[in-house]
């Protein structure tokens, strides 16, 4: 499985009998699996199945699952709450018989809060079963269409980091180049300025011994092998199977402490502008590695 992104949208739409649903999935960046639930009110089990449908599928990402459900007009029972509705004649009763107020119509009683009720439940057990387990599928089609949006932002991801991390193994590559003329260079630049400083006290011994000194400080071939090691393991973990975000964004860590080190110890212009592309690629790739699960 190549690797995927974490943003996307997925959405499915059922029905049973009276009721109809509507089910969105979205998802964007995150460090771990967050998933929120909205649903009706009286389906609560429907929260467990999208969880545990997002657990199926995800290991990171920030998700939303929403359902939305709606029972078609007249499918309910409604009946006349007639204690409510003695209260209210009980009340308006002084009134009509004062000559204050006309005696109420029968529109008028049923538009008063309270009077008319509709059985929304109206469900046995069976029957609820039966719809939340339909509605549990949508969700399930709804993270399945999430999951593909964002294996298809994978797909579109993968060359890209390919690139970046070409890019960073050309570099460390150049970069090993320039950095096999430091030692002359660190040798030629201490001669001249020691004997400018000490004229004609300034032995060939102690230039090389100096020079060499200085040379094993700016030795930067450690730093070239583990940057060729990171480059192998990340196209390692861009061919391989499963959530691999996290490692990569280690290994970005990686790659940016290797780099600092080598500006760091830099003995040329040309080696320092080297290490500064791999720095601004490293940070590019950075970027990107934000996106993948």
């Amino acid at each position: 499985m190549p690797i995927s992104g974490m943003t996307g949208f997925g959405r499915a739409e059922g029905a049973l009998g009276s009721w109809t649903w509507a089910v969105e999935a979205r998802s964007v960046n995150g460090r771990n699996l967050e998933v929120r639930f909205r649903g009706p009110p009286g389906f609560e089990g429907l929260e467990r199945a999208a969880r545990e449908g997002a657990q199926a599928r995800f290991a990171r990402g920030q998700l939303t699952v929403g359902v939305q459900a709606k029972r078609a007009e007249g499918a309910a029972a409604v009946r006349v709450n007639h204690e409510v509705l003695d209260r209210y004649l009980a009340l308006g009763a002084p009134l009509v018989a004062a000559g204050r107020a006309a005696a109420p119509s029968m529109d008028g009683l049923l538009a008063l809060r309270g009077v008319l009720e509709g059985d929304d439940a109206g469900l046995d057990p069976e029957a609820q079963a039966e719809l939340e387990a339909a509605m549990a599928a949508s969700i399930g089609a709804a993270l399945d269409g999430l999951l593909a949006a964002r294996r298809q932002e994978g797909g579109q991801l993968a060359p890209v980091l390919g690139g970046q991390v070409d890019r960073i193994g050309a570099l460390a590559a150049q970069a090993r180049e320039l950095a096999a003329g430091q030692p002359a260079l660190i040798k030629a630049r201490f001669e001249a300025r020691l004997k400018e400083l000490a004229g004609e006290a300034a032995t060939e011994e102690r230039i090389v011994q100096e020079a060499a000194a200085m040379a094993v400080k700016a030795d930067v071939a450690e730093e070239l092998d583990r940057l060729a090691g990171h480059v192998d393991a990340a196209r390692g973990l861009l061919a391989a199977e499963g959530a691999v975000g996290r490692r990569l964004d280690f290994l970005t860590q990686e790659f940016m402490r290797e780099a600092n080190t080598l500006c760091s110890k830099s003995a040329s212009g040309a080696l320092t502008a080297v290490g500064l592309d791999l720095k601004a690629v490293i940070e590019q790739f950075r970027e990107q590695v934000q996106n993948v699960e």
